[in-house]
């Protein structure tokens, strides 16, 4: 009866054993499973924190983004409008500078109209240069070239700093 006694309690110990196992094994588990619960939480906070970030960011850079293309707006149609009223000094100085190279009659009503509309635009021009003359009565208006030269060179000086302007950045 001995052996068999021995026998069962060599059962009886290697049950322990598997239950002393088995609770172990399902502590680990369970510590595990906390530690990733906890780690995942925390990692998913900084998930969140991030994304919001991203969001703010990308919210905040649409905003200005609609500011920009607001103001290039603004800037393009003043655009517009200065490079109208130049064209017009352009075509209006361009005809007085025909008028006078053709000698048009200066009591034609065209003639007193067209130097009455430049006359403000030529006015600081006027007698800077001589303009030559033939005897037949065609003048070479010097002055008129020299203001539209001038006028070009302005044009372009305002629309650079129109381009600016509507093109400045505002981050790098």
């Amino acid at each position: 009866m001995v052996d068999d006694k021995l026998a069962r309690e060599e059962a009886q110990r290697a049950a322990n054993y598997e239950t002393a196992k088995a609770v172990a094994q399902d502590e680990v588990d369970h510590e595990i499973a906390a530690e990733t619960r906890r780690s995942s939480a925390a990692q998913s906070e900084q998930v969140e924190d991030i994304a919001r970030g991203m969001k703010q960011k990308v919210v905040s850079e649409v905003g200005e983004t609609e500011r920009e293309v607001g103001r290039a707006r603004v800037v393009a149609r003043i655009s517009q409008v200065v490079d109208y009223v130049f064209f017009l000094i352009y075509g209006l100085l361009a005809i007085r500078l025909l008028l006078e190279l053709f000698g048009a009659r200066e009591s034609a009503g065209f003639v007193k109209f067209v130097k009455s509309a430049t006359g403000l635009v030529y006015a600081p021009f006027q007698g800077i240069v001589p303009s030559p003359t033939t005897p037949e009565g065609f003048t070479l208006a010097l002055p008129v070239i020299v203001a539209i030269v001038v006028y070009m060179i302005f044009h372009l000086a305002i629309n650079g700093l129109l381009r600016m302007v509507a093109h400045r950045k505002t981050e790098v």
